[in-house]
């Protein structure tokens, strides 16, 4: 099976037939617009907020990127933005690490605002752990490098149809359902895959990998594809091959919900 090419500039320009312009979206650049900027939480120098990036610069928003790892300051309050991403990361929540537990407190105020939050991998571990719950690895030490089946809930449909049913995951840790949390999607070896808490969403898996992405996880993380359970190098991209274009159109079907979870009186302000 052949693979797709590199997706453009390197960390994937979206086109959205039918709703938005079909030309590119600089990654580089946001368009002009009076919406208030998306918080964005990276843990490498190197990292990008990849595909979920594109899909909101694609919407009009801009990205305030900080790296809390390297010194940067979290927002007391979220009343300068639209909502928050925290992306995942070579860490554990539960690493003693000062700016690991400085996000999984921060994680507070979107809660309290009722302002929309996404936890992808490591972030969904932070809200886990902010609400309660246990992460852990695998009982049995296995780890998910890959494409894997998921199960989308009654209430996973309900929050966003048109589920996958493979998404690709990069992790080791699980979390459990917390308290008051609803369940979105299970699997098998790691049963919670996502859940939903008010406006605040975890995700265990990687929506936001491009191809791009991709290659660099598979290269410079190689020797986790020896880890159980994870799948070899090659079948991460003939899998992408099968699973990606119904995995991106759910992804740009729930960011587009996602962020009209907002207030609706400071959507007002943002657009004075």
């Amino acid at each position: 099976m052949s693979l797709p090419p590199i997706e453009a500039n390197t960390e994937a320009v979206l086109r959205f037939p039918g709703r938005l312009s079909a030309s590119p979206v600089s990654p580089l650049r946001s368009p002009v617009s009076p919406l208030l900027p998306i918080l964005i939480v990276l843990h490498r120098e190197t990292s990008t907020p990849g595909r979920v990036g594109n899909v909101l610069r694609a919407l009009g928003y801009g990205l305030d990127i900080r790296r809390p790892r390297f010194g940067d300051a979290l927002p007391e309050t979220l009343d300068d933005h639209a909502g928050a991403v925290i992306f995942g990361g070579p860490m554990s929540a539960n690493d003693p690490d000062d700016f690991v537990r400085r996000e999984i407190d921060w994680i507070a105020v979107p809660l309290r605002e009722q302002r929309p939050f996404l936890g992808i991998c490591l972030g969904a571990q932070m809200l886990a752990k902010q609400l309660g719950a246990k992460v852990a690895p695998h009982p049995q030490g296995r780890a998910q490098m890959g494409y894997y089946p998921i199960r989308p809930t009654a209430a996973g449909h309900a929050a966003c149809p048109g589920w996958p049913d493979h998404v690709y995951h990069w992790h080791c840790d699980g979390f459990e359902l917390p308290a008051g949390a609803e369940l979105l999607a299970e699997a098998s070896d790691f049963p919670v895959q996502a859940i939903q808490a008010g406006h605040a969403f975890g995700f265990q898996f990687h929506p936001d990998v491009t191809y791009a992405m991709m290659h660099r996880w598979t290269t410079r993380g190689c020797e986790r594809l020896a880890l159980p359970g994870a799948r070899e190098r090659h079948h991460h991209f003939a899998d992408r091959a099968q699973h990606d274009v119904i995995e991106r159109a759910w992804l740009n079907r729930f960011l587009d919900g996602w962020r009209a979870r907002m207030p609706m009186s400071v959507m007002s302000q943002a657009a004075e």
